[in-house]
């Protein structure tokens, strides 16, 4: 019911500021989105993270209205939201208003996802369940870059110095510079923007500066780019985009506008009052429901040989020094423990808390712990009755499998032979789990920092916080999106319909990452990334998958072993590409997957297209968050859209 209503309440806002964007007529509105990027992380209490962003947008809106700059801060504990807005130096206040509706109206398709950053042309936002404001550089910073036209040397060397120009202006200037170079022989003018966030110091300027501007740069021959980093943002152009003065005249449009944004604002005061009431109404009629269930979990947990003593596990971690630290995932910290019968554990802190979150928790010890297996990590215990709530499992001593295989030097470990004993292991654990006969589970998020590895390199499926069961009889079941971008199936992220499906696609992108030795969304094909499917897929057609196969596996023709090592690898691959096909009915079960990997003289079927390619000309259809890409291939200068939505298929 709540999630309708918000839900119905954000398409209307988005009506309303779209509406008002178009009552602007004239040239770049400077409130067009370059790129969203949402966070993989769902937040639990829905209603209180719709009440805290609202409330940190009406104090956003204030500060945006009077200085083009603005940080809040709403609720509490891990349902508090932090926001930054600002707008770029040479927009005027009226302008910058405009684009901060914008974004406003933008930032809520993240829902239920507790995190978001938007950049515009005008202004840049961000909200999140943290305090940031000090971070400059981070794992989504990318360079969009525009393929119009491609300049020659006399153009580039204008941008380089123009570039250079507006970043020595903006050290000065508190952050924002721009700068006109004329392109030498041309009548063309190279035209440049920098601008920091107001919350960060000068060295940090400075570094995101140099960081941004020397990915951004490596957009030319191209006639546009763009630089946007978790810090900072940049663009050159040969279009002339600056404003040339800080005007305070309103036209007619503009008023219009204006007065829509306002009337949106009071929607939002409107729609926080009436989900307050709603809210009131909910928690007199659960309070003695919640808290009896709560108390029950809580019971069942401590009353069960799983219960460990939160002083015991405070002990056997140091009181959870950082020296024990061993990672930190989506839903909680990982620390190295010992017993005091010599036992070593890994003790895994939750970020929820048990008194508020006890129904979700016994949920993870009751999937993890309703099933054994030799490529399921072992629980072997929890604790729900201290301060926080705990998970304690088996300790693995090598860690996750993405501390190998995304790293050139540690990769050299992983020969072929334990590689496909690791996929084994992993296609083993996942039948195990999708065959139970009583429920399936789904664990929702498989990928290699979730693939433990033992002393011996054997693999065990780790992290089922995201887990879900249903029953064999069940096509599939509806839940709030929830995984690693990237890894998640694109029928999954349309409907958030879950079915085994999604987990056959997150291992098929796992199987070509051990393949390539490349982390998704993080792959080079020629000048520019993409996804490992991507890559993998032109590779396949083209027929030259063996020139992204992993340097570390040294393969090679030079005898018969190497030559069936190499047809096992590119045998895999191809499993791979069956499993991250677009249609969910083409991806084999996993059971059909251990056949095909055990029975290596049977032929497979060709796959079909992943997910976001056009398979007439090898381009995809909607943008995924590369690091940097051309906007796009048809000639004109419109800025491709990302969001989580942008991985839906076609």
């Amino acid at each position: 019911m709540v999630n309708k209503i918000i839900q119905h309440i954000f398409v209307v806002l988005l009506m309303m500021e779209s509406l008002s964007l178009h009552k602007r007529v004239g040239g770049l509105s400077r409130a067009e989105i370059v790129n969203m990027t949402c966070t993989n992380v769902v937040e639990y209490n829905k209603t209180s993270l719709v009440s805290s962003f609202i409330a940190v947008m009406q104090k956003l809106s204030e500060q945006m209205r009077e200085s083009g700059f603005g940080i809040a801060v709403s609720g509490s504990g891990f349902d508090t939201t932090h926001g930054l807005a600002q707008c770029y130096g040479d927009l005027s206040l009226v302008d910058c208003t405009l684009c901060y509706a914008a974004g406003r109206s933008i930032l809520p398709q993240c829902f239920p996802f507790n995190g978001a950053r938007v950049f515009l042309d005008g202004c840049f936002m961000r909200s999140g369940n943290y305090s940031y404001y000090d971070e400059y550089l981070g794992p989504n910073d990318m360079v969009v870059c525009g393929n119009a036209s491609r300049k020659g040397l006399s153009f580039q060397t204008s941008v380089k110095e123009a570039v250079s120009h507006a970043v020595a202006t903006a050290l000065k200037n508190k952050g924002y510079g721009k700068a006109q170079v004329p392109v030498s022989g041309t009548n063309e003018t190279v035209n440049v923007l920098v601008d920091c966030w107001r919350t960060l110091n000068r060295s940090s300027c400075k570094a995101c500066f140099e960081n941004a501007s020397a990915e951004m740069l490596r957009c030319l021959p191209w006639s546009e780019g763009r630089a946007l980093y978790t810090g900072c943002f940049m663009r050159y152009s040969n279009i002339d985009f600056l404003n040339k003065e800080l005007a305070n005249g309103i036209s007619e449009g503009t008023i219009i506008t204006i007065a829509i944004s306002s009337v949106s604002s009071l929607v939002v005061l409107a729609v926080g009052v009436a989900i307050g009431v709603y809210i009131r109404k909910r928690r007199y009629i659960q309070k003695k429901r919640g808290s009896n269930d709560a108390e029950k979990w809580v019971k069942v947990l401590r009353d069960s040989n799983l219960n460990f003593k939160y002083s015991t596990l405070e002990k056997a971690t140091g009181s959870f020094d950082e020296t024990n630290k061993l990672g930190q995932g989506g839903f909680g910290t990982v620390y190295k423990g010992a017993l005091s019968d010599g036992r070593e554990i890994a003790v895994k802190r939750l970020f929820i808390n048990n008194r508020h979150r006890a129904a979700d928790f016994y949920n993870e010890v009751n999937i993890i712990s309703s099933v054994e297996h030799k490529n399921l990590v072992r629980l072997l215990g929890c604790s729900c009755c201290g301060p926080e709530s705990l998970l304690v499992y088996e300790f693995l001593p090598n860690k996750s499998l993405d501390h190998f295989i995304f790293d050139h030097s540690r990769g050299k470990e992983l020969n072929w032979e334990k590689r496909f004993k690791i996929i084994m292991g992993t296609v083993e654990g996942l039948v195990h789990l999708h065959g139970n006969p009583t429920n399936k589970i789904i664990h929702r998020d498989i990928k290699a920092s979730n693939i433990l590895l033992d002393l011996k390199f054997r693999a065990k499926i780790a992290d089922f916080g995201l887990a879900r069961t249903f029953e064999e009889d069940q096509s599939h079941i509806s839940t709030a999106i929830a995984g690693t971008l990237g890894y998640m199936a694109p029928e999954y992220l349309a409907n958030g319909q879950l079915t085994e499906k999604a987990d056959i696609y997150s291992f098929g992108v796992l199987l070509l990452e051990i393949v390539t030795g490349t982390q998704n969304n993080k792959a080079q094909y020629t000048d520019y990334s993409y996804s490992v499917v991507a890559i993998a897929w032109k590779h396949f057609q083209l027929g030259t998958m063996e020139e992204i196969y992993d340097p570390n596996l040294m393969l090679s023709d030079d005898n018969r072993s190497n030559k069936s090592v190499k047809n096992e690898v590119s045998r895999v691959g191809h499993v791979g590409l069956l499993c991250t096909q677009e249609s969910r009915s083409l991806r084999p079960s996993m059971r059909k997957v251990l056949e095909m990997l055990k029975r290596k003289d049977e032929d497979l079927p060709a796959p079909t297209p992943p997910p976001f390619m056009d398979e007439n000309t090898m381009e995809f259809n909607d943008r995924s968050e590369n690091k940097w890409h051309p906007i796009n291939a048809a000639g004109t200068d419109s800025i491709a859209t990302i969001t989580h939505s942008s991985f839906y298929p076609r």
